[in-house]
């Protein structure tokens, strides 16, 4: 059921405490961590706590989760410090967009030129 923690995914087994992440925010409703594979020097994944697929079925299903997720990503940026120099806050939905874990989040990226990444 949406909302509800999915067993086969593995962003909320990040959010139960079953799978390690280095994780630099947290609050009641969002988890913030580092990116196995960062694009960037700052590479932060902020996702809500709650399952939605997408980002399209979580701002549907619960806007202020959603507005909290871009909030905490703003808030990571200032924390990473690349709030000054810009940053990225990108969302990709569905796999032609890169989604490859299908849980809501949006990925912050910073600490270098990225004009040129797409």
């Amino acid at each position: 059921m949406a909302g509800e923690p999915q067993a086969d995914c593995l962003f909320c087994k990040i959010v139960a405490g079953e799978v390690p992440a280095t994780i630099v925010r947290e609050t009641e409703t969002t988890v913030a961590f580092r990116d196995i594979s960062p694009q960037a020097p700052t590479h932060v994944l902020v996702i809500p706590k709650v399952h939605y697929a997408n980002a399209g079925e979580l701002a549907a299903a619960e806007p202020l989760i959603a507005g909290e997720v871009l909030s905490e990503a703003a808030a990571v940026a200032a924390d990473e410090k690349v709030d000054g120099t810009g940053y990225r806050i990108i969302f990709n939905t569905g796999p032609g967009a890169g989604q490859t874990v299908f849980h809501a989040h949006a990925h912050v990226l910073g600490g270098r030129d990225l004009q040129r990444l797409v």
